[in-house]
Order: C-alpha cells, then structure tokens, then sequence
C-alpha cells in the first residue's frame, strides 16, 4: 500500500497531473483524492477477486482456509464498494466543474451524471457490483457458486475498463480490449498475493503447496497484464519518438516494474518454495517459513505496489495521441464517423492474407491453449506415455484459424463488409469446432493435469465436474447441439442480434464464443472422440449432419438471393468505393456460408461413416 502511494506520488508530479489545470480546475483535494481513491478501489477490487480465485483454484472447501478466504473477499468487496463511491464522486467533480454545495441543484447535476452519462454509469455499475459482491460472499459458500461470485467480480471491473484512458484513442476496441484484460490479470495477480498474507495463520503446513498454485497463477497474470499493458501503452503512445514524453516514460517505469516482477517470480519459484517444501519435511512449526514467506511477499508487494501507483497516474496523465472532442465529427469520413476507424485499403487477395485487425482476448487466449497443449503433450511423453501427433496437430491448426478468423482479414473488415462478418461466423461456427473436437482435447487434459489429493479444485477437477454435470449432459444430447447451431446461425443474421454484433465489439465478442460453442457442441455430438453422456448411433449423427447442412445452406442461400440489405444505415453508408456493391457484396456472403457449411457437414459425415466402418 505504501509503496502503490509512493509511486502515486511521485508519477503525478512526474507525469504532469498535479499541476493546476489552465481551465476549470478542480481543486488540490480532487486532483491528488481521485488517483488515491482510484488505488483504493483497485486493491479492494484485487483483494476480492484474488480472494476468490485462490478459493476456486488453490484452496480446500472443508478447511478454515475456503471460510477465511470467503470472509477476506466480502472484506475487499466492501472496501472496493466505498472507495468506489468515492471515486465515482470525486470523477464528478472532475468533469463537471461543480462546486460542492449542498442544495438540490448540486444533487440533481450528480444524479444526471451517475444516470446519463456513460463515465457515470459505468462508475455506478462497479459500485453496485462491489455491494453485490460483499453479500453474495457471506450468502454463498459452495464451490460452484463461489466460482459463480468471482465470475460477477471479474465482471464489475469491465465497465471501468470501457471508460478507460484508451477508449478515447483511436483503435477503441484494441484499447478498451488490452484495458480490461489488464486490469482483470492485475486483479488476480495482487489480490491473490494479498488474500495469500491474510491466509497464512490457517494454512498451516500447506503454505507451500497452495504458494506454488498460486504462483502458477501469477504467471499467467503476469503474461496477461504484460502483452496487454504493451499492447495498451503502443496505442496511447502511438510512436517510438514519443517514448520520452512524460506519458511515454511513466509507462517505461511501469514496464520496467512489471518485467523485473518477472525475473523475480521465476526466481522465487525455484527458490523460495523449494525452501518452503524443504522446511515442511523438517519441522511442523509454522513460524520456520516466515523469513521466506515474507521474503517473497514483500518483494513481490512492492513490486506490485510501484505498477499500481504508476497505473493510478497514467490515468490522469495526458497522452502523446490527441484525443478528438467528444462529439466533434467534423472532418471525419462516414467509415470514420460509423467503426471510428479509417476506410480499410481495398480487399484484394494479397490482402485476405496480410491484413490484420487484432483482437488481443482471442489472441491471447489462442497462443495461451496452443502453448497448454504442447505442454500437456511434452508432459505425457515425458512420463513415457504418447499422444498422436495429428490431434496436436488438428489442435493447433484449429486455433491458428481461430485467432485468423478473429485478428486477420476478416476481423480487419468486418465492420466494413458484411461478407468478411459472414465469412468469420462461418469459419468460427464450422471449421473451427469440427478441428478442435477431432483434436480430443478434453482427454488430454484431463491425461497431462495432475490430480490433486487434498479435496481442492484444479483445472482436472473442473474439467470433470463440468463433463459430470447435469447441463453438459443435456447440452450433449445429439439434438441439442445441431438445433443451437441452426437457430443461432438465423438469429446472428435476421435478428437485431446482427446490429449489436457489428457495431459493438462486446457484441462481437459474444457472437464469436456463442458461435464457437454451439459448434464445438454439433462437432462433439457428431463426431467427437472425447467420451460424452449420450452417444448416439450412427444413423441419428448421420441424420443431423444432413439437417445441418440443410440449415446453412438454406440460411445461406437466403442470404444470397435476398433483395433487400441488412443494416442498409451501416454497410449502405460507409462511403468506399472499392469491391462490390452492399448488396452483392451480402449476396457473397451468403454463397459462402452456404457452401463452408455444406462442406463441413460433409467431411463431418465421411468422418463419421469411415469411424463407423472401421470398428
């Protein structure tokens, strides 16, 4: 805490945010309150969700740890709802240029604010989500529903993120994107070390195991918030020659910070807890690991302490990128003034290979189960088990679509053309599922991720209670997937669901999981080797291929021959003047969905009769 204000301090000064503004000032107390109170929040917001996280991944439900650990995130769930409503106040005064009085007039400028304005309600939802979150710790202590709770915390940190320093910037949906993953890896990151310090008196001798889970944790946060900090930082930068600025140093700082943090958890990884293991085999007296223990956290602490309190600055610190007026269109192109993004070049064939449109979640997430699963395999032939390289080799190509689908061409123009937002529904609907099902990966997970012993949930045990539950049997019912399928492919096309998907990134990024689900759920019922609940005969899995082929074809077709253009005040009004028409071009789209879709089932269905043959 003490070094997060240190640094707070220091950045302010050194980024320029604690000089007077020339105009409409709001004071010394909201200028040095709101990045304290901005501190605030963020700790109590770590603190309970790494709380719940280590419950949900490190601790055990019939141990004084899981009540502790639940106890400790209502605690940092409420003190997150405080220093929220603070932060939410003291932004009023920052924007609005009120005084604080105390008649009616005062309250009704705050109630507009918090009501009407998105920087308001976005601080209002966080508040309210925090309150929410500090019942539902005392109310709920089952595991499946603490998971639930984290979940909902994780969640009230994204409405921030969306009024973040970047979401002005140019490249919006990068920015807001590269924001929110940062903040949630961060999250986890600190509060799991915090909730850890809080935790040691009931960890007893299983301060070393639950150490090293958590510190299994940590590198994954610290891969998260890094990529995403850089990714963040280059759009607010916007070049190499603004690196010495004063933004551009602060930013160097906390990079710094974050790589040495780094070094030193792989350090302590290999050190610290190897003492800790030893020590535990020698003795039962818990107060042999405090030099170590407190070695590790201090250091760690301090480290975390000096990126928050950077973090916390660059926030009130202006950005080399100028950032338009609000409101102010003039001068700006209808492409510009619809996606906030300059006309894409024209899409030629040179093009559908080069161009890209990074949506770092995806990105992030696909390199992440790619490296997972070499992992996984190197593992198991590690142990003198084997794997059948062309699974790890579906698996991988599977994703390498996936993060195309998303980051490359047809991301890069979806927005622009309503054939590249076809054509990324129908890769992520069809080709990806049907490779990453044939890649079994359930079974290799399940085979590489070691089985915990002390009634704690991992990875392992997740996996099984989720193929175990009574939702995934009826979702892996032979009819349930198909039908998902046919019907989300109409509702993402003819439905305002189309609007949504296109002209919000939030929507877009639930159109491409929901796409990939209940795609992944036709490909398991069909052709799936990993073991499911029902298994039906080959007639019924030959039976739906056909009817789903049927549906893209039929949906696609539709599309195809329509007359009348989709979103015609959007794709009719981007103003190019390159390729096809709008409309001819949506008639594209529709031909390749339609054959995508065909030639998926199709191979699906050779799949399925050759399985079948060779049994």
């Amino acid at each position: 805490m003490l070094a997060a204000f240190v640094a707070l301090v220091v950045a302010l000064f050194a980024g320029g945010a604690a000089a007077p503004l020339p105009l409409a000032d709001p004071g010394a107390i909201v200028r040095f309150g709101l990045p304290a109170a901005t501190v605030v929040t963020d700790l109590g917001a770590s603190l309970a969700i790494g709380a719940l996280t280590l419950a949900c991944f490190a601790l055990t439900p019939d141990r004084p740890e899981w009540n502790r650990a639940l106890d400790i995130a209502s605690a940092g769930a409420l003190l997150w709802t405080v220093a929220s409503c603070v932060t939410g106040f003291f932004t009023f005064l920052s924007v609005s240029n009120v005084s604080l009085t105390a008649d009616e007039k005062f309250g009704q400028s705050l109630a507009f604010f918090l009501t009407n304005t998105a920087l308001g309600v976005a601080w209002l939802v966080s508040t309210l989500t925090a309150a929410a979150v500090t019942v539902l710790c005392f109310a709920i202590r089952s595991v499946s529903g603490v998971l639930i709770v984290a979940l909902v915390a994780g969640a009230g940190l994204i409405p921030i993120a969306e009024q973040g320093h970047a979401a002005g910037a140019a490249s919006h949906e990068a920015a807001v994107s590269a924001l929110a993953l940062h903040v949630e890896g961060a999250a986890v990151w600190l509060g799991g070390l915090l909730a850890l310090v809080l935790l040691r008196p009931v960890l007893e001798r299983r301060l070393a195991s639950v150490l090293s889970r958590y510190s299994t944790l940590a590198l994954l946060c610290f891969v998260v918030v890094t990529v995403s900090g850089v990714a963040s930082a280059a759009i607010r930068i916007g070049s190499w020659r603004e690196i010495g600025s004063p933004y551009g140093l602060l930013v160097l700082a906390k990079v710094i910070a974050l790589v040495l943090l780094g070094l030193f958890g792989v350090v302590h990884r290999r050190v610290v807890i190897t003492r800790l293991d030893v020590r535990r085999a020698r003795t039962q007296r818990l107060r042999e690991n405090t030099p170590a223990f407190w070695w590790f956290v201090a250091a760690e602490l301090g480290f975390l302490g000096v990126a928050s309190g950077i973090a916390a600055a660059l926030a009130r610190t202006a950005t080399p990128v100028s950032q338009a007026a609000l409101g102010d269109t003039s001068g700006v192109s209808p492409a510009e003034f619809l996606t906030g993004q300059v006309l894409p070049t024209a899409l030629t064939p040179v093009r559908w290979v080069i161009a890209t449109g990074v949506d770092l979640p995806w990105l992030l997430a696909c390199a992440l189960l790619i490296a997972f699963a070499i992992a996984g395999v190197v593992r198991l032939r590690g142990r003198g088990d084997s794997w059948p390289t062309r699974r790890l080799v579906l698996w991988i190509v599977g994703l390498v679509v996936l993060a195309y689908a998303t980051s490359g061409a047809p991301h890069a123009y979806d927005r622009t053309l309503m054939s590249a937002h076809v054509v990324t529904m129908a890769v992520v609907a069809f080709v990806v599922p049907a490779l990453l099902v044939s890649a079994s990966p359930w079974t290799l997970a399940l085979l590489a991720i070691q089985k915990r012993t002390d009634g704690s949930r991992g990875p392992r045990e997740w996996l099984i209670g989720t193929v175990q539950s009574r939702l995934a049997a009826w979702l892996t019912y032979p009819l349930v997937g198909p039908v998902l399928l046919g019907v989300s492919l109409w509702a993402w096309i003819h439905t305002p669901l189309l609007r949504w998907s296109v002209t919000t990134y939030s929507g877009h990024l639930v159109m491409v999981l929901q796409l990939v689900l209940v795609g992944w759920l036709f490909a398991q019922a069909v052709a799936g080797v990993d073991p499911v609940p029902v298994r039906a005969g080959r007639g019924i899995r030959i039976l739906v291929v056909a009817i789903v082929a049927a549906v893209a074809v039929v949906v696609g077709v539709l599309l195809a021959t329509g007359s009348g253009l989709l979103l015609s005040d959007w794709y009719g009004a981007m103003g190019r003047l390159w390729g096809l028409p709008p409309l001819a071009d949506q008639q594209a789209g529709g031909v390749v969905l339609a054959v995508v879709g065909f030639v998926v089932c199709a191979v699906l269905g050779v799949v399925v009769l050759r399985r079948r043959e060779s049994t």
